[in-house]
């Protein structure tokens, strides 16, 4: 164990300029290509799901009829629904907007949802 102990900064070190060379060239324009790229691969996928959430929300709204405590489930439901088609809009906007300002690239709009194309 002594004998490990005393070898192990001289192996530390000797293994250093592999580190080194392991880096890669990158930077904020990267960083930012990247967070882009994982955005436009995630939005749609969390538009379907908070619209699916919405219009789960209004169908138990619909379904509720006079009870008082399932309409207020679905009014949270719908709410909470389109809180999120907020946030997922908004966050797409910054990433575009940052984008835009470090000139990394453009930012598609995702118009081919899940195979439905509403333009």
């Amino acid at each position: 164990m002594k004998q490990i102990k005393k070898a192990l900064p001289y192996i530390t070190v000797s293994a250093m300029p592999f580190l080194a060379f392991a880096q890669g060239t990158g930077g904020v324009n990267n960083i930012v290509t990247n967070l882009s790229n994982l955005v436009n691969r995630i939005v749609p996928i969390l538009l379907v799901i908070g619209t699916i959430v919405f219009l789960w929300g209004v169908i138990m709204f619909l379904t509720a009829g006079a009870d008082e405590e399932k309409r207020a489930n679905a009014r949270s439901l719908m709410i909470y629904g389109l809180v999120g088609l907020f946030v997922m809009v908004a966050a797409w906007g910054i990433v575009g907007l940052l984008v835009g300002f470090t000139g990394t690239g453009n930012v598609p709009i995702p118009t081919n949802i899940g195979g439905i194309n509403p333009i």
